[in-house]
């Protein structure tokens, strides 16, 4: 008789018999000692007397050899929990919770009935007779025949509520289902999360995972990655122009119009209170845009916001009268008299008069008297020089005096000498117009050699325009 210890793997042989790794655990395992031995009865030539292998004894009465009961035989033959199940020429220890060992020899009493008698003498192993013994996990069909026993389907397996059981020939393997691993032998949720098995966003749930793609972002057919959604083309959110982005999208205004807060509307933008130099004149504003106006008597020039005076004493789109000259002036004209000299002057030409110095009346009068007249914008920068005085005729032993004689009452000119003969009349505050402006500009003769003294006077006449162009 002889016994076999094995160690713990996913199927383990004693003997002939195959055992599941999940019905003996490792102490049970070390515990099983599994003999087997066939009686097998020999005879020796020219010899009368017989001879059982081990696990026989010879029945003398019988002659025939009979199995050993190991089981009663062997004191405390399988300790613990260990079964002992005499089996025909040796015996076996199993757990006494076995579902899977089924031996027709397998009994409550002392685990085991008395096996039937091993018919005898045998000759030889080959003409034994032996019951058929099917090893772990195969027990015997309706055809006497060693059939695999499903252990999951009879719940006859040892997996923990975590694990799933699967068959196996001879046996059964616990395993885990997708999404989970195992772990001291329990079926933990593996996290994929942690490794990266979605594109954007993940959440972990018990055996599985879900991904989910931010906003702006549709999750493919693959579940794992994720798509941009065109906005624009989908639902295009914007009042005027969607820009798509990766993720996103923005919204444009068209020229002339701004983003609202929201970034969605668009609003006109009045670009006439962003800079009062847009126009020269005037700003009008519109939907999404402005344009420039000027006033009566001027032209819009090519660029839109320039105003030009229309001269319409040139193009003779006046109403002066055939005695009256047409005077233009920025943004209007004006119709002039003619010059008409009061006494005691006489008139010498069109637009100068003279006083006689024979005559008593022009002792105290200036001499000439030249009419002039000019016309400047409104607002004109300062200082600046406007009109130009100076003396005709130089005599020997005279010099010349320049000044304002009337009409300055504002203090708004004065006169600078700027040569021994010359003037010039500056402007020193802003005049806004419209506004008619006469100016006497006299200048003064003296002469210390023949005692002279007398003067000559300029009436400027000065239209300042409404505007400043």
């Amino acid at each position: 008789m002889f016994g076999k210890l094995s160690s713990y793997s996913s199927a383990q042989t004693l003997g002939f018999f195959h055992l599941s790794p999940t019905v003996l655990d490792m102490q049970g395992l070390r515990r099983i000692l599994t003999a087997f031995t066939l009686a097998v009865c020999l005879s020796s030539p020219g010899k009368a007397q017989q001879q059982c292998t081990n696990g026989f004894d010879l029945d003398r009465a019988s002659g025939q050899c009979l199995d050993i009961d190991e089981c009663r035989t062997i004191p405390e033959a399988c300790r613990g929990d260990m079964v002992c199940v005499n089996q025909n020429g040796g015996y076996l220890c199993v757990p006494r919770t076995n579902p899977v060992y089924r031996s027709p020899y397998l009994s409550p009493y002392s685990n085991a009935y008395p096996p039937p008698p091993v018919p005898g003498p045998v000759p030889n192993y080959a003409t034994a007779t032996r019951p058929l013994i099917c090893r772990f996990g195969f027990q015997l069909d309706e055809n006497n025949q060693c059939a695999d026993v499903d252990e999951c389907a009879s719940d006859s397996h040892q997996c923990n509520p975590t694990q799933i059981c699967i068959n196996t020939e001879g046996g059964y393997t616990c395993s885990c289902t997708e999404g989970y691993w195992l772990l001291e032998g329990q079926c933990l949720d593996i996290d994929e999360c942690r490794y990266g098995y979605c594109q954007q966003l993940c959440a972990n749930v018990p055996g599985s995972y879900s991904c989910t793609c931010n906003p702006g972002f549709t999750l493919n057919d693959d579940g794992r990655s994720c798509q941009d959604v065109n906005e624009c083309t989908s639902e295009n959110p914007c009042t005027q122009t969607c820009v798509n982005t990766y993720g996103s999208f923005l919204c444009r205004c068209e020229p002339g119009y701004e983003l609202e807060a929201d970034g969605v509307n668009c609003s006109d933008m009045d670009e006439c209170s962003f800079s009062e130099f847009l126009c020269q004149h005037e700003c009008v504003n519109g939907p999404g845009s402005y344009y420039c106006t000027c006033p009566s008597g001027y032209n819009l020039l090519d660029d839109s916001r320039s105003c030009q005076d229309i001269n319409e004493c040139e193009i003779r789109n006046f109403t002066c009268t055939s005695q009256q000259t047409c005077f233009n002036i920025p943004g209007e004209y004006k119709c002039l008299d003619p010059v008409r000299c009061e006494e005691p002057y006489l008139q010498i030409n069109e637009n100068r008069c003279m006083c006689p110095a024979e005559n008593p009346g022009c002792r105290d009068q200036p001499f000439t008297i030249l009419y002039r007249v000019m016309d400047m914008v409104s607002g004109r920068s300062v200082p600046s020089d406007i009109f130009q005085m100076q003396a005709t005729t130089r005599y020997p032993g005279a010099y010349y005096i320049f000044q304002i004689k009337s009409g300055n009452e504002g203090r708004e000119f004065y006169m600078r000498q700027t040569g021994p003969i010359s003037a010039t009349l500056v402007m020193t505050r802003p005049v806004k117009g419209p506004r008619t402006i006469e100016l006497d500009l006299e200048m003064i003769t003296v002469n210390t050699v023949i005692n002279f003294r007398g003067s000559s006077v300029i009436r400027l006449r000065i239209f300042v325009s409404q505007y400043s162009f």
